[in-house]
C-alpha cells in the first residue's frame, strides 16, 4: 500500500473547498471517532487493506493537522503549505498505525505530523537552512516554542533557556538572531515592472569558469597604474611632441604626417621622427605587461 493512496477525498467533505477557510471549517465539521470505531477501522486497513476505513481515519483527523500547523505560522511560510505538509504526516501514520498498541491515533499521529513540518521549514526557510548541525536545529525548534513573547530574550531568560535546554547561553543567543532575521528571497517574486528594470535570480545567470576575481583585480590595477604614468609622461614631453601624440594616437579624428607637417610648416619626416621619439620616452615610462 503507499502512502499517495490514502490522499484523502475532499469531495467527501460537507462543504466544498475552494479556499484555506473553507477547508479548515470543512475539516472542522468532519465528524470524530469514538476509540471503538478508531480501532475498527484500524484493524480493517492492518488485515484488510481497506482504503475506505483509512479514508475515515484520516478525514476525522484533518481538524489536528490544521492545529499542529497553526503552531508553526511564526515561521513566515503559509498554512496552506504547512496543512499539506502535516497531511502528509498524518497519512504516513495512518499507513503505520498499530491499534493493538492501545493506543490512540492522535497521540501516534502527531510525531509523523511535526516530523513532516520540520522538514518542510528546513527545506524551505532560508535563515535555518544556512545553518546548521543536526544539534542547532535541534535548538532551533526548541528555542522557537520556549519562547514566551514576541521581544527579545533578557539575560535571565537566556540563562534559563540555555538550562532548560542543555545548551549554552552563545548558542542560545546566536539562535534568536536567527529566529529574528528576515528571509530572503532566492528567486524574487514576479513584478510588473517594464523590461527596463527587470531583475534576475542569481540562478539566472550563466557561470562563466574562465573568470577569476584576482586576475579580474590584477588587470584594473594594472590598467589604473598605466594610465596614471602614461598622464604623468605625457607631462613632461614638450608641448608639440605631446600634441603630435595625442592627436595621432588618441585622438578618434587622427591627421595625417603630412597634415601636420603643413600645420608646424616642417616636412613630414620630422613629424615621423618627433612622433617616433615622443613613443620611445612613453614606453620607457610605463610599467612592462605581466
Amino acid at each position: 500500500m503507499t502512502t499517495t493512496a490514502l490522499v484523502p477525498r475532499l469531495d467527501h467533505l460537507p462543504v466544498s473547498v475552494d479556499s484555506l477557510e473553507s477547508y479548515i471549517q470543512a475539516v472542522g465539521r468532519a465528524p470524530m471517532l469514538s476509540a471503538e470505531e478508531e480501532q475498527e477501522l484500524a484493524h480493517q486497513l492492518q488485515l484488510r487493506n481497506d482504503l475506505q476505513a483509512a479514508q475515515r481515519l484520516i478525514m476525522a483527523h484533518l481538524r489536528f493537522v490544521v492545529h499542529v500547523a497553526r503552531g508553526y505560522m511564526g515561521y513566515g511560510l503559509p498554512l496552506a503549505d504547512l496543512i499539506q505538509e502535516g497531511n502528509v504526516g498524518l497519512m504516513k501514520a495512518v499507513k503505520r498505525f498499530d491499534p493493538t498498541h492501545g493506543v490512540r491515533l492522535v497521540s501516534f499521529a502527531v510525531h509523523w505530523i511535526r516530523a513532516e513540518i520540520h522538514e518542510f521549514i528546513l527545506r524551505n526557510w532560508r535563515i535555518v537552512k544556512v545553518a546548521t548541525t543536526k544539534a542547532q536545529r535541534k535548538l532551533f525548534f526548541k528555542l522557537r516554542s520556549s519562547k514566551k513573547r514576541l521581544g527579545w530574550l533578557n539575560h535571565d531568560e537566556v540563562n534559563t533557556v540555555a538550562r532548560e535546554l542543555g545548551v549554552s547561553a552563545d548558542n542560545v543567543m546566536e539562535m534568536e538572531a536567527r529566529l529574528s532575521s528576515h528571509d530572503v528571497a532566492f528567486d524574487p517574486a514576479d513584478s510588473d515592472a517594464d523590461d527596463e528594470h527587470e531583475t534576475f535570480a542569481p540562478a539566472a545567470y550563466l557561470r562563466d569558469d574562465q573568470a577569476n576575481p584576482a586576475e579580474t583585480l590584477e588587470r584594473d590595477d594594472w590598467e589604473d597604474q598605466t594610465s596614471s604614468r602614461l598622464s604623468a609622461a605625457l607631462e613632461l614631453l614638450d608641448s608639440r611632441s605631446r600634441d603630435i601624440v595625442q592627436r595621432r594616437w588618441l585622438n578618434d579624428d587622427k591627421p595625417t604626417l603630412h597634415q601636420l607637417a603643413a600645420e608646424y610648416q616642417i616636412s613630414a619626416e620630422r613629424i615621423r621622427q618627433l612622433e617616433t621619439n615622443a613613443m620611445k620616452k612613453l614606453r620607457a615610462a610605463l610599467p612592462a605587461p605581466a
